[in-house]
Order: structure tokens, then C-alpha cells, then sequence
């Protein structure tokens, strides 16, 4: 009784007509309820009803807005001998970066700026992407007006073999130059730099370099940007004179022409005369690029259908609309090499390519499922920092990591932390590139490129200041598609793995591994070229000198039926022995295209004749076995093993039972699933003078080849092909035989496809030969 009046008492002198503990939501009637309240009052329900998480909302502040505003991220990507470098070159120079102009191939053996290693200048390639950055005074199409912008500039290789530099290169900048030459246009390096933006969501100019070169066709090109890489473009210039007499160009957007004056073209005419013989071709394709425009832009579409014509200001603000949105790519004309036409290029990019505010950036939050959707990241300086590591290099002082701050704001000597391992590292030296030369620098802002030392992560990696929990998705891994032994010359040195270590961390598409029969040190790559520059490093960099084998293909092993297993793993020998069995079934996979992965192991097993533990042994030993298939020796792909059922022993079981248990229910298996060898097959473009054209296609057929495309312009002939890897060895010097020279050619990796039946019975009798051997 005395409890019930205390009660009563504590009802009557409560303020609140609500009590503060949780009671279930049915004794109130409450029409509305937020997340944190409905999760306080029924937490029973939390499960059912998951709490979205609320992150603070960061505005830009004016200063970053203004900031922002004049920051352009680009890269500089195109086909091998484009003139990537080149026309980057020329950026330099007219920007002021650099006081002189100097070739790819220069004979007074300075080399291009951006060509900074040794190797790139005695062979003219671009190996490694490098970055740098510039200042421009821009004039601005819609206005007229002149503005200052800063621009960080990232220069890529165009060999295929180098893909992973400029896959990491677009994979954290805001738009892109593809550089196409005016002769050879589309080329199978265009189309996968093409797919690459595509992947990042990339803007794009297009840039038509080479005008001055004989056979230039800057129409031809721009039809098949078009019909091959299935964008909308329209050129926003047209040239003035053609090929040798190239002497400027006329802008349609300003209606204006320009021609480049003085020494090596440093200074910009402008005039308000379009010359007569390019007048008729400057309004004709001025109407195409309005035509162009309005299939991808309302505005644009609007003004054509009350056939009225575009203000400048109309008429530029769409471009950019447009390139933003990847609907469609201004095309730009001109020469670098001839100094012609780079300036108004310059201000295309500055005029239609996003500032860093412009660029959608998301991250996955590491608190939550990876099924959680991404967080939207905000390049506000006062907000917590988020960077994404994208390349390594090893320099003079350790080693450089270059990193793109998406978020946030690095300081010199500022503690951050690794998101993947939670490691504190202290930012001991901040830098901003120029090409091999450094800047140091305080601070950097959200949307900016720099580099800073060490610190020990892999590419890819992100950091925060320790205050979120975001993590950025990783670049695009290509698979290796060759590989070689290698052997150092002599007695192995610590610098012999010194120099692989080193480069595995770098060049994610770099791998070795040591082979379990032979023991020899098996390097992969890209293609030969990949893979003789880094042993040519090695010789230089580190003084080992390295012998390589014959070149090794990277088959693989497919099932081509479901067989199923019933598998019992027994072993005693005095004492607790090994006791599995294992139940189930193998059946071929598709690739997934949302992991991008072949293989899968699933687990159906029911009622517990597995015990939970052992699963993940069972799934170790299934991954262990496709490491080595029995047919040719090489990785199994494109199999899924499903686990309906099976028996542990209450002793003898182990997790190493239920590992070796799979491996041999896999094996013994396998050859009742049909297995297959698959063998890489590549896309060969083949480019030589058009008299040759029967004996190259000759050669292909010869190499069991099967030609995809042929097109044939004034004096050369383009052919592409499918060929498998394994014909190719060899092609460059019989390429060279049969053109007198003047061909070239560049393959790509495309998919794995079965070998032919007597090729099939070579590999397996050989693989057999090696396994009595190692027997022996």
C-alpha cells in the first residue's frame, strides 16, 4: 500500500505528462517520429528498420567557391605517337613553366620535359605518367573576358603495356584531353583510354593534333569519334590552309580567326576577317556543331526548333553543359609540333572541362555494410580530410606518394590516418610535382594534386585526419598476360629483390612469384615491352643484370559441365588422425559483372553436418586448389563449388581435413567436369603503307588471325585482328620484313578463349613431361 502511494505521489508531482523511460510504442499515440526516437522507443524493431546514418553538411565557403572556380584536374591521353607529350610540352612552355621547347626525340639530348627517366628519352616513349601544373589566362568564349586558372596537368604513357598509368591517372582527375592524330584518327589505344574515362566518369576535349602532317582528315576523325566511340562531337574550329600550309584556325564558338605569331608560336593573333577560303567550311560546320548540340542539350534543341540562332554566350555555355554531363567531346584542331593552335586549346579547357566542385566524388563509409550507398564527398577546405593515394614512385629522399585531396585540407606535419590499416603517420614533407622537379609547400586545399613522403601505403589507399570513417574505391586492376623467368647474371644480391619489391609496389600490374616446380622467379606483365623495361630498370637503377626465359603465356583452365563430388578425406596414423567428408557439386561461372570475379564458393550446408568453423577451410582449400589445374598446370577460372553436405568426426576433425578434403573432392572431380585450356587472344591493329596491304593480312591469316576491320586511307592501310598471344612472339621483326620497315603494330589484351584441340594435347603431354621430371 505504501509502494502504490509513493507512486501516486511521483505521478502527481512529475512536470512532464510523459515519462522518460521507454515504454512500447502502442501506449502512445505518436503521428510522427524520427529515426533516433523511433530507435530509443522500440529498439526491439532497430533490426528491421535500420538508422540512416546523418553526416554533417559542409558549405563552400566563398574563398573555396572562388578557388575552385579557376582549378582545373586534366590529363593528357591518346594512342602511342599521338603527340601527347608533345602538345604537353607546348602547354608548358606557353604557360611559362619551362623556358625552353624541347622534343620527345630532341638531338640535343635534353628530351621532352615531362620524359623525365633516361629509358623514356633514348626510346621517345612515355613510361611513367608524370605530373605537373601551370598557370593560364584563359579568354573565356561566352565573355570575351581574360581569367587566370590553375591547372594540374597529368601526362600518361600510350603503350598498352603501360595501361595501369593511365587507368590511376584518370582515375582522380576531373576531365581529360584526348589527343587523335589527324592521319591515323581512332586507334585501338583511343578505344581503351575511351573505355577508361567512360569508367571514371571523365569529361573530355578532344584535341586533332598532326593538322600539318599530309593525308590529315580532321572530318574523317571526328566521323569516327562518333560511329567507334559512340559519343556525340562536333569541331568547335575549323583550319586555316591544310597540311604544309597550315597557318591557324577559326573559332565557330567566338567566330574569330586565330593565328600563332612570333617565336615558336608564343604569340596569339586575333581577327574579326575569316579568310575567304575557309569562310564557306567555318559556317557549314558552325551549323553542324549547333546541330550536334541539340541532340544532347534542351536549350540547344529548343533554339533550333524556333530556328533561331545561338548567342555566343548560349552557344558556349552549352558546350560545357554538354562535355560536363558526358553527353558529348568539343573537338579542337591543330599542330604541336608546328606551335599551331595549342593557345585556344588551352581555354577550351579551362572553358568546358569541371572544376573540381563540378565532379561528383563519392566514398564508402568503412562503419558501415559495404551494401550501404556512398557518401558524397564536398571539396571544402574546412571539412574532414579524405585523399586517395594513386601512384608511388621510389625518389631520391624515399618514397613519393602522390595524392589527390578530394576533401579537407593537408598540412606539413599534420598527423593522418590509413584507412585500411588505422596506422597515425605524421606528413613529414609536402611537395607539389614538376615532372621530377619538387615545390615545397605548406598546405594544400580539396581539388588539389601533390605528393608527400614517407609514408608506407599501397596505390590506391586512402587517408583521412582520423575524424571519418571514408574509404575511397580502388582503380581498375587489368590481369598480367605474359610472364618470363628471370635470373640475375652471376650471384643473387639483396638488390635482386630489393628491385622487385620495389616495383610490385608500384606497378600494381606487376606481379612475381616464385614457381613451386622449377623455383625460378616468374615476372608478369602487360606485354614484352611491360616487362623488358623493368628488367632494363633493374640493370640501371640497382646494377643487377637479369637473363630472361622464353616468354610464357598466361593460359588458364576452365570446367566446362557440372559434375558433382562425394569426397571423404581419412589419414590416422597413432593418435588423433583427419577424418572429412565433403558433398557437393562443381559447375562452370559467368564473370559477375558487379565483383568482376569468375570463381565463387557457396555453402548450402544445412542441419549442421559441417560444423560452422570448418567452412571457411573449406573455402580456403577450394581457392587453393584452382591454383593449379591438372590439365596444363595453370590457374582454374570461370567455376563455382557449391557445399550441400558432409560428416566431421567429434575427434579427428580438422580445419586442415576439411582444406585437404576439398582440394581432393575438387581434383578428383575435375576431370569428369570436361576441363579446357583457355589461352589469352589479343586485338592486333597493324598500321603500313597500303602496298603492303596482302602481305600483312597474309602474315595475320598465317598466325591463325581473324581480321575484325580493315580500312585503307590515301598511301596506308589500317588492319585489326584478333590473334592469339601465343602466334604473336616473334611478329615485330617479321612486321618489320615484310613492310621494308614502315609497319607498325599494337595489340591489347580482350578475353580468354579455348585453345585449339592439338595445341591443348601439346600442353598437357608437356605438362606432363615436366611433372616426371621434378619427379625425378
Amino acid at each position: 500500500m505504501l509502494g502504490l502511494n509513493i507512486f501516486q505521489a511521483c505521478l502527481r508531482t512529475r512536470p512532464c505528462p510523459r515519462p522518460s523511460f521507454s515504454l512500447p510504442a502502442r501506449l502512445w499515440s505518436l503521428p510522427a517520429r524520427n529515426a533516433a526516437t523511433a530507435a530509443a522507443v522500440k529498439p526491439t524493431e532497430s533490426s528491421e528498420e535500420p538508422v540512416a546514418k546523418v553526416y554533417p553538411i559542409y558549405d563552400l565557403t566563398q574563398e573555396d567557391i572562388r578557388r575552385l572556380r579557376f582549378q582545373r584536374n586534366i590529363g593528357v591521353s591518346a594512342h602511342i605517337d599521338s603527340g601527347k607529350t608533345t602538345l604537353t610540352e607546348r602547354i608548358l612552355y606557353y604557360t611559362g613553366r619551362i623556358r625552353e621547347i624541347h622534343e620527345v626525340r630532341g638531338r640535343d639530348n635534353v628530351g621532352a620535359k615531362m620524359d623525365s627517366m633516361e629509358l623514356e628519352r633514348e626510346k621517345g616513349i612515355t613510361i611513367q605518367s608524370a605530373a605537373t601544373f601551370c598557370d593560364w589566362e584563359a579568354t573565356m568564349p561566352a565573355t570575351g573576358e581574360r581569367e587566370k586558372y590553375a591547372i594540374n596537368i597529368i601526362d600518361t604513357p600510350g603503350h598498352v603495356d603501360f595501361t595501369i598509368e593511365v587507368e590511376r591517372a584518370l582515375r582522380v582527375l576531373d576531365g581529360a584531353i584526348l589527343v587523335l592524330c589527324a592521319v591515323a584518327g581512332v586507334q585501338s589505344q583511343t578505344t581503351t583510354v575511351d573505355r577508361q574515362m567512360r569508367r571514371y566518369n571523365v569529361p573530355r576535349i578532344s584535341f586533332i593534333n598532326k593538322m600539318d602532317r599530309p593525308g590529315a582528315n580532321p572530318w574523317r576523325v571526328i566521323g569516327q569519334i562518333r560511329q567507334k566511340l559512340k559519343i556525340a562531337a562536333a569541331a568547335v574550329q575549323v583550319p586555316i590552309g591544310v597540311e604544309d600550309n597550315l597557318r591557324g584556325v577559326v573559332d565557330l564558338v567566338r567566330w574569330k580567326a586565330i593565328y600563332n605569331e612570333g617565336e615558336k608560336g608564343n604569340k596569339v593573333d586575333e581577327s574579326d576577317d575569316i579568310p575567304a577560303e575557309a569562310l564557306e567550311l567555318a559556317k557549314e560546320k558552325r551549323r553542324e556543331l549547333i546541330e550536334q548540340l541539340a541532340e544532347v542539350d534542351e536549350e540547344m534543341g529548343d533554339l533550333l526548333i524556333m530556328e533561331e540562332e545561338p548567342t555566343t554566350a548560349q552557344l558556349a555555355n552549352a558546350i560545357r553543359r554538354a562535355t560536363i554531363s558526358l553527353k558529348f567531346s568539343p573537338v579542337f584542331l591543330g599542330s604541336a609540333i608546328k606551335n599551331t593552335a595549342v593557345q585556344p586549346m588551352l581555354d577550351g579547357v579551362c572553358a568546358y572541362l569541371p572544376t573540381p566542385a563540378e565532379s561528383k566524388v563519392t566514398a564508402h563509409d568503412t562503419s558501415l555494410p559495404v551494401s550501404a550507398p556512398q557518401v558524397e564527398l564536398t571539396p571544402a577546405s574546412a571539412a574532414p580530410l579524405v585523399a586517395l593515394a594513386f601512384k608511388l614512385e621510389e625518389g631520391r629522399f624515399g618514397q613519393l606518394t602522390y595524392m589527390r585531396v578530394y576533401q579537407g585540407t593537408m598540412r606539413k606535419g599534420q598527423f593522418i590516418y590509413h584507412a585500411r590499416t588505422g596506422k597515425k603517420v605524421k606528413v613529414p614533407r609536402l611537395v607539389r610535382m614538376h615532372s621530377n622537379e619538387m615545390e615545397d609547400i605548406q598546405e594544400i586545399g580539396p581539388g588539389e594534386i601533390c605528393a608527400i613522403f614517407g609514408i608506407d601505403c599501397a596505390s590506391g589507399d586512402t587517408f583521412t585526419d582520423g575524424t571519418s570513417s571514408f574509404s575511397m574505391t580502388s582503380m581498375f586492376v587489368p590481369e598480367p598476360v605474359i610472364s618470363l623467368a628471370l635470373k640475375p647474371v652471376g650471384q643473387e644480391t639483396p638488390n635482386f629483390s630489393r628491385a622487385l619489391n620495389r616495383f610490385q609496389k608500384e606497378d600494381p600490374t606487376f606481379r612475381v612469384h616464385i614457381d613451386k616446380e622449377s623455383k625460378e622467379t616468374i615476372i608478369s606483365g602487360m606485354g614484352e615491352l611491360h616487362l623488358e623495361i623493368y628488367v632494363e630498370r633493374m640493370k640501371r637503377e640497382y646494377n643487377v643484370e637479369c637473363t630472361t626465359g622464353k616468354p610464357r603465356v598466361a593460359f588458364r583452365e576452365t570446367i566446362t559441365q557440372r559434375a558433382d563430388f562425394y569426397y571423404t578425406h581419412k589419414k590416422q596414423s597413432g593418435g588423433a588422425g583427419q577424418y572429412a567428408r565433403v558433398i557437393g557439386f562443381v559447375e562452370p561461372m559467368e564473370m559477375n559483372e558487379e565483383t568482376g570475379k569468375d570463381i565463387e564458393f557457396v555453402n548450402q550446408v544445412m542441419g549442421g553436418n559441417i560444423p560452422s568453423n570448418y567452412i571457411p577451410a573449406c573455402e580456403k582449400g577450394f581457392y587453393e586448389a584452382l591454383e593449379k589445374g591438372s590439365l596444363s598446370g595453370n590457374p582454374v577460372c570461370g567455376a563455382r563449388l557449391v557445399l550441400n553436405d558432409g560428416l566431421a568426426h567429434s575427434v579427428d576433425s580438422s580445419e586442415l581435413a576439411f582444406r585437404l578434403a576439398t582440394i581432393g573432392a575438387f581434383r578428383e572431380v575435375y576431370s569428369a567436369a570436361k576441363p579446357i585450356i583457355l589461352e589469352p587472344i589479343m586485338t592486333v591493329e597493324v598500321v603500313a603503307p597500303s602496298e603492303f596491304q596482302s602481305a600483312v593480312i597474309g602474315g595475320l591469316n598465317q598466325r591463325r588471325g581473324t581480321i575484325v576491320d580493315s580500312e585503307v586511307r590515301e598511301d596506308e592501310f589500317t588492319a585489326i585482328a584478333e590473334v592469339a598471344l601465343n602466334d604473336m612472339f616473334g611478329y615485330s621483326s617479321h612486321l618489320r620484313g615484310i613492310t621494308q620497315g614502315k609497319g607498325e603494330f599494337s595489340m591489347e589484351y580482350k578475353t580468354h578463349q579455348p585453345v585449339l584441340p592439338q595445341v591443348q594435347a601439346e600442353l598437357e603431354a608437356a605438362y606432363k613431361k615436366s611433372i616426371g621430371q621434378v619427379k625425378k
